[in-house]
């Protein structure tokens, strides 16, 4: 994900919050509306969760230091975990509290009747502008992927936050009219307890997925499968190496990729030969995938009678002790890691 387009679509989404967050608790105030309380919540939670996602990203810019010598990348996957938090407690929490509460005690809307309604279709053109904003960036990016591998796959976590947020926000919208809208036809409170119960519902449910899904970024992704087979490309696609002994991958950040790998050499070449071997395919490798930026090659003795018998495939097992199996000299294997 390229910065600036992540950047552009969580500014978008916290203008558009802090806007219908204003308007909503306004609302509330007039009408006593619990749907109203429970989006203004909804909207505040998602206004400081944009405001932390930006802090997430100008904090993941700092330099390497010696006590973190990979750098701060990750960081913005801390910020995007502390997002789901926000969203699960500030936002899902109080609103199954409040519709509680308004379960127990009914109250129909007696005062300034329909500026709820008037504020909630102000607010889904709002979050329409938001989402469709949010949608245009990740569409740069996504490809020909779908919607639903793109938030799974995605390593730069701010433009499927925004877009989980900004859908669940329409969703929610919706929610409200329905709650709003037959309590003042009926009279009957019941309804805007409902209302703010499916609010309440709706953000756990989406809090508990980014949870899972930044979740797996933060314990370390592998490159995709795509990046995996440009980076054994450029590794094999000189004379230098004869094959892959084993690779692994790791995501340092969104946009910076440790590779370690064991190559196979010829057991004629000289050092200075394997060095300059090296040298040429880490050139290679940041050719073929440009967020490569670290990269760490051990050359082995290259075994032709164990590589008569053909490339495994997927990812290679740790070798045993006794020095057998994949992983170990002159069995090359290919790299590969699922995807979440």
């Amino acid at each position: 994900m390229s910065a600036g387009g992540g950047t552009k679509a969580i500014v978008a989404a916290l203008l558009a919050n802090l806007g219908i967050a204003v308007t909503k608790l306004l609302a509330f105030i007039l009408t006593g509306s619990s749907s109203m309380l429970a989006e203004s919540f909804h909207s505040v939670a998602d206004t400081g969760n944009q405001a932390l996602l930006l802090l997430g990203g100008r904090r993941a810019k700092r330099g390497a230091t010696p006590k973190h010598p990979f750098g701060y990348g990750r960081e913005r996957y801390v910020y995007a975990f502390i997002v789901s938090i926000v969203l699960f407690s500030l936002g899902g929490l109080f609103a199954l509290y409040e519709a509680y509460h308004k379960f127990q005690h009914p109250e129909p809307i007696t005062a300034w009747k329909w500026v709820p309604v008037a504020v909630l279709l102000v607010a889904v053109g709002l979050e329409g502008f938001s989402f469709r904003t949010a949608i245009h960036e990740s569409n740069q990016i996504r490809g020909n992927t779908s919607w639903k591998d793109f938030i799974r796959r995605a390593k730069a976590p701010e433009l499927p936050v925004v877009l989980l947020e900004d859908f669940g926000a329409l969703v929610g919208l919706l929610f409200a009219l329905v709650g709003v809208g037959m309590t003042l036809v009926t009279g009957n409170g019941m309804w805007d307890a409902a209302g703010t119960a499916m609010i309440g519902l709706l953000l756990v449910t989406i809090a508990i997925i980014l949870a899972v899904e930044t979740k797996s970024l933060l314990l370390g992704e592998a490159a995709s499968l795509t990046d995996l087979a440009r980076i054994e490309q450029a590794i094999l696609s000189g004379d230098d190496v004869q094959s892959v002994i084993h690779m692994r991958t790791l995501h340092l950040g969104p946009e910076e990729l440790l590779v370690a790998a064991k190559i196979a050499v010829s057991p004629n070449e000289r050092a200075e030969d394997v060095a300059r071997a090296i040298d040429a395919v880490e050139s290679r490798i940041r050719e073929a995938v440009p967020i490569a930026r670290v990269i760490y090659l051990e050359p082995d003795i290259y075994s032709a009678r164990t590589a008569a018998q053909g490339p495994k495939t997927g990812t290679s097992a740790p070798p045993p002790a006794d020095g057998t199996g994949p992983g170990s000299a002159g069995q090359p294997t290919a790299a590969g890691s699922p995807e979440r």
